[in-house]
């Protein structure tokens, strides 16, 4: 009977280490989407540490203190911001890489970033959309080069095609490759489904901004057209009541014409540029929303042709930079 009971309190001691190390010191995640191609890819298990930007308490909207700040170009797991879950930590996971910080100032310009005024060099593995003209481009060629997504359009000539920019100089010395070229997209082209979400703002993905990142303790002037980029922060993360009546605001019962931040915010951008839902779509990532940093690739595993799993040796114990 003591036997027993050494047992049942062993393994009692070690399920609770492994709840709390999970809860609130490591977590493994599996990369679901190529929105951080080729950065992270579907198939993926990552090691994420939830030290670093302060642990969130399950249940609650708490989070404990953080050892280190978030840096730009940080690879980050945060909870999804335009989930409506009552409580953060029931929100769904996203992963992206943080281009701004709290009180910077972004603009994008033709894919190109900038963070107060300064061009921001792309992650190494960053992705974009191209036009390639080629009369045949085999399947065995996409492989080759690893390339997942696109493909050839109405136009038989014409494929529309994911790539990095090491993968896009090798595509243009092969002999059947007329031409590589950006997918154009005009400066002033309104895409109502980019953050804002208002025909004021007329940004989309190529053309975004500028924009000042919210930061706590700041003070910003509200008016009739930024009040929709501030909106869901002052009424939804930062819990106040908000009525508008055009250029009149009344933020729990006073009249105002301004706002102070109560926390900080950043700006997270997927490495496949192109093809990822992240703050062009949806806004800030507040403070509160962060899980933690991807540091390792633990495991990869990728689905053959024939439908079986193959392990990525080469991606093994890499670290996320």
């Amino acid at each position: 009977m003591q036997r027993l009971k050494d047992w049942l309190r062993a393994l009692l001691i070690a399920f609770t280490i492994v709840v709390v190390v999970k809860v609130f010191v490591f977590e493994i995640f599996t990369i679901p989407t190529s929105s951080m191609e080729k950065t992270l890819i579907p198939g993926d298990l990552i090691l994420v540490n939830k030290l670093s930007y302060g642990s969130t308490v399950p249940f609650t909207n708490y989070k404990l203190p953080a050892l280190t700040s978030i840096k730009r170009n940080d690879v980050v797991v945060f909870f999804y911001p335009m989930d409506d879950a009552a409580i953060i930590s029931e929100k769904s996971y996203y992963i992206k890489r943080c281009v701004a910080l709290p009180g910077d100032t972004l603009e994008i310009k033709n894919k190109l970033v900038y963070i107060n005024n300064t061009k921001q060099d792309f992650p190494e593995f960053a992705q974009f959309n191209y036009n390639v003209l080629s009369d045949i481009l085999a399947e065995d060629t996409l492989r080759k080069y690893e390339i997942n997504e696109g493909g050839r359009t109405f136009d038989s000539q014409l494929w529309q095609l994911t790539m990095t920019e090491k993968t896009k100089e090798h595509l243009e010395k092969l002999p059947y490759i007329k031409s590589i070229k950006d997918i154009d997209i005009p400066s002033n082209a309104y895409a109502d489904y980019i953050f804002p979400y208002h025909e004021f703002y007329r940004w989309n993905i190529n053309y975004f901004g500028k924009i000042i990142i919210p930061k706590k303790g700041t003070t910003v002037a509200l008016d009739a057209n930024n009040i929709f980029i501030y909106e869901r922060i002052i009424s939804t993360y930062e819990e106040n009541s908000l009525e508008k009546y055009q250029t009149k605001f009344i933020i729990n019962g006073d009249t105002t014409n301004s706002y102070t931040f109560k926390m900080d915010y950043y700006f997270m951008m997927g490495d496949n540029r192109h093809n990822s839902s992240d703050s062009r779509f949806w806004g800030f990532a507040p403070e509160n929303h962060i899980v933690g940093k991807a540091q390792y690739i633990l495991f990869s595993l990728q689905e053959t042709i024939d439908k079986k799993p193959s392990v990525r040796w080469k991606r093994i114990f890499k670290s996320i930079k």
